[in-house]
């Protein structure tokens, strides 16, 4: 096919319903590409277009009043960035991508009539689907018609709608030229070029049906897109997870008790970790913050954060003597070094740069911890561990501290402290010389059980200490990292058990457990910070509750405050993902698997006043509790919907069991534990990882 034959082609396929001209020709691809990519089927989508079925004009008039303009909020009230979506119910609910509608951010959608909905509730979502259902208050809507699953074929002629770059209601032909995986995704890769706006729109066949979710351009060609099959869209209606946009705006949202933003930005919170979005703040150089409303301790006085950058080139730190607008210090990576700086005001007149430096022992691309001393006119830092600045400066006195990002950086805080003393404790010679010996007894191939324990004794020191030696001696690397993994897995399991088996046992050892449990695949993460989390969610949801609230009511309430108003779900398409045991990320995810969502729901009821127990039924886990002489078990997998005792009675029996659910044992601590790291080896197992199985 030639270059003009093609371009021609490209421009009678654009056809623009709302009589936009066609777009202008666009340059020609690499016919090995074309054939590559099944671009060279797209003149088929002519003629089927207009013969079988209906032409695309007629599909495009059909199905425009279906349409929507899904418009993402910015954080100043502006557009953040606008997508397309399509009627699927005549109540009022809109398919999209989960993109399109981004994270705790209004949303509108717009109509072909003119007519503007604000979106009052996201029906369901699922962000590894790419996928979500919004809610508008309308009725009378036209819904498209959804093809069943699987229903649609390689070469099969195609129709997208959407709203790309801008242009509204726009329509464009093509043909499936493939069936294929993108990130582990089945994918519709398609004949018809994708533009931002675009995504979310529908995909169409000759006769109006829609198999698929437009979500993604070619990184290779122009004239190459993707889209999500038709049967996840159906999974999502069938079990939606709703969560009302009161709710949805407060995903992430951080704590004004303890956070104050500055300078517009996008700041969000996931427990024991901030993260700062891209998008530049309304700061001079980008500059956006979040300062601390905690009481300051008296001068001198420290304060340290762990912190890492998307993009080296970026910057992002700590602040420190913030007065609440303009001014503040600010000590930070920035373009691989360290900077030491004062703002006094809004433009670059009022800038100081009071020291840049570069240190070997800043990690490129990974976390590292910066702390400042302020100790009357001198100001200190230190990265990693090492002084890099030391400068007097008094300009600025008594105001906070807290974080700052500069630019279009992303960045990701942890462990931001304040006190008086913040430096890293030394350890005691003899523990280090202890360390050693234990380290090299390891290297010298000597299982030593007794050496082992010594290390998991002090597991942060000896990680360090063997992580150390594994870079300096490269040869023996993967055998130290060996060791390190085992010796931080000993260190979880001796936390374990002594949880298990302190007398009287702590009120939040099972949900501590289940955490510890995650730690072995996440040896960074602060089971503390989730802990505070969970007691956070547990004393919103009692402080609802009436005093002489009985046990189903104070049931109700959990139920309600995870599956109705903040979205939980069991996991439906990606069940055997590790992520759905470890309860931090069941937390954060909002999705589960019945083990980790019932370890959730357990703790969750008795820090509202209810007691549950754990019943681990043959091949599905769910809670109970005792209400008079009834027990009542609830499948915690499905929203915590009440489970008939026949059906709890079937699944017993398949196990061969004779005990019906009235009868069967609750699970302890121990057994609950055991098989959420059963699961876990099992899934290693099968992805052959057998060093973590």
């Amino acid at each position: 096919m030639t270059q003009p034959t093609r371009r021609a082609l490209g421009a009678a396929l654009s056809l623009i319903a709302t009589g936009i001209a066609p777009a202008q020709d666009q340059p020609g691809t690499d016919p090995e590409l074309e054939a590559a990519f099944g671009l060279d089927e797209a003149p088929a989508a002519i003629e089927v277009a207009e013969g079988a079925g209906r032409s695309v004009a007629a599909l495009a008039a059909a199905a425009r009043g279906s349409l929507a303009v899904v418009t993402q909020g910015g954080r100043a009230g502006g557009t953040a960035g606008t997508g397309t979506g399509f009627v699927v119910a005549e109540d009022g609910l809109v398919a999209t991508c989960a993109h399109v509608i981004g994270e705790a951010r209004p949303l509108t959608v717009r109509f072909d009539d003119g007519s503007e909905h604000a979106v009052t509730e996201i029906h369901a979502w699922d962000a590894k689907l790419d996928l979500a259902v919004l809610r508008v208050d309308a009725d009378g809507l036209k819904p498209l018609p959804l093809a069943p699953p699987d229903s649609i074929e390689q070469g099969a002629e195609v129709v997208a709608m959407g709203n790309p770059q801008g242009l509204d209601f726009s329509v464009v032909g093509g043909v499936v030229s493939a069936l294929r995986e993108v990130d582990g995704r089945p994918h519709l890769q398609i004949a018809i070029p994708i533009e931002p706006g675009n995504s979310g729109g529908p995909l169409l066949d000759a006769e109006g049906s829609v198999h698929g979710i437009l979500n993604m351009k070619s990184a290779v060609t122009d004239n190459l897109g993707f889209a999500v099959p038709i049967d996840g869209l159906h999974r999502l209606l069938e079990k939606p997870n709703p969560v009302p946009m009161d709710k949805w705006l407060t995903i992430g949202q951080l704590d004004p008790a303890r956070w104050q933003t500055l300078m517009g930005g996008r700041w969000t919170q996931r427990a024991g970790q901030i993260s700062a979005a891209a998008e530049p703040g309304d700061g001079f150089g980008g500059r956006s913050l979040c300062v601390s409303q905690r009481d300051l301790p008296e001068a001198p006085y420290e304060l340290a954060v762990e912190v890492r950058l998307d993009d080296e080139s970026g910057a992002a730190g700590l602040v420190f003597e913030s007065d609440g607008a303009d001014a503040h210090y600010g000590f930070y990576p920035s373009g691989g070094g360290l900077r030491l700086t004062r703002f006094e005001g809004a433009d670059v007149f009022s800038w100081t740069i009071l020291d840049q430096v570069r240190s070997d022992t800043y990690r490129a691309g990974g976390w590292n911890r910066i702390r400042v001393r302020i100790d009357g006119p001198t100001i200190t830092g230190w990265v990693n561990g090492e002084k890099v600045v030391e400068r007097d400066d008094i300009a600025l006195r008594g105001g906070r501290p807290g974080l700052a990002k500069f630019r279009s950086t992303a960045a990701e805080f942890r462990a931001f402290r304040v006190g008086p003393d913040l430096s890293p404790a030394a350890p005691p010679d003899r523990l280090v010389a202890e360390i050693e010996r234990h380290i090299e007894a390891l290297r010298a191939g000597e299982h030593d059980e007794s050496a082992l324990e010594g290390l998991a004794a002090s597991p942060a020191l000896a990680r360090k200490a063997l992580a150390e030696r594994a870079e300096a001696l490269r040869a023996a690397a993967a055998d130290l990292e060996a060791h390190a993994a085992e010796v931080h897995g000993r260190s979880v399991a001796n936390a374990l058990l002594a949880s298990l088996d302190a007398e009287p046992p702590a009120p939040d050892a099972l949900a501590r457990g289940a955490l510890l449990v995650a730690r072995l695949d996440n040896p960074e993460l602060d089971v503390d910070a989730y802990l505070d989390e969970l007691e956070r969610m547990g004393a919103e949801i009692a402080t609802a509750l009436p005093a002489d609230a009985d046990t189903p009511a104070r049931v109700a309430a959990v139920r309600d405050y995870l599956f109705r108003d903040r979205g939980f779900h069991g996991s439906r398409t990606d069940y055997y993902s590790r992520s759905n045991s470890y309860l931090n990320e069941v937390v954060d995810d909002r999705e589960g698997i019945p083990i980790t969502l019932s370890v959730l729901f357990i703790d969750l009821a008795r820090r509202a006043g209810a007691e549950l127990d754990g019943l681990s039924l043959p091949g599905h886990f769910v809670v109970s509790y005792q209400s008079g002489d009834k027990r009542t078990v609830l499948d915690v997998f499905d929203g915590a919907r009440e489970m008939p005792a026949a059906e709890a009675d079937a699944l017993i029996a398949a196990g061969g069991s004779a005990l019906t659910a009235a009868e069967y044992p609750p699970a302890t601590h121990r057994e609950v534990l055991v098989r959420m790291l059963a699961n876990l080896k099992g899934i290693a197992i099968e992805a052959a990882d057998y060093p973590a199985a």
